[in-house]
Parts: C-alpha cells; sequence; structure tokens
C-alpha cells in the first residue's frame, strides 16, 4: 500500500459494502476493469483527482473524507 493512502482504502471499502455493491460493480461505474479499481481499492496505485471526484460523488461524501483528511462527510 502506497504511504498515506491506509485511511481512503478503509473508507472506500466501507462506503462501497455499505452501498451493497461489489468490486466490479463500482469498476463499472467508474468506467475502469475490476482489476484497476481492486488496485484502487487495496491502495496499490494513486488516485486520478477525476475518480476520486467521482467516487465522492457516488457515495454522497466529500473527497476530504474519502482521503482521510477530515471526519465530516459533507
Amino acid at each position: 500500500m502506497k504511504k498515506g493512502l491506509e485511511a481512503f482504502t478503509v473508507r472506500l471499502k466501507a462506503l462501497r459494502e455499505r452501498k451493497g455493491i461489489n468490486q466490479a460493480g463500482l469498476a463499472d461505474i467508474l468506467g475502469c476493469s475490476m482489476r484497476n479499481y481492486q488496485r484502487i481499492e487495496h491502495g496499490e496505485i494513486n488516485v486520478p483527482a477525476t475518480t476520486l471526484m467521482a467516487l465522492a460523488d457516488y457515495f454522497g461524501v466529500t473527497t476530504d473524507y474519502l482521503l482521510g483528511r477530515s471526519d465530516d462527510k459533507n
């Protein structure tokens, strides 16, 4: 896992599971392969800003929340 992505990976997985969507489904929504999404969720790659914004919009949270920079989801 890349340094600094620990909170992001934990929050992303929790949000995905809470929404009841699997990795393949979220990969489809993002327009990427399931393997690429898995690498994002496991913190193996840095997330492009556009993907980060799409994830925040999909889950209804801020990018700062996703990144672990804030505990405020709104």
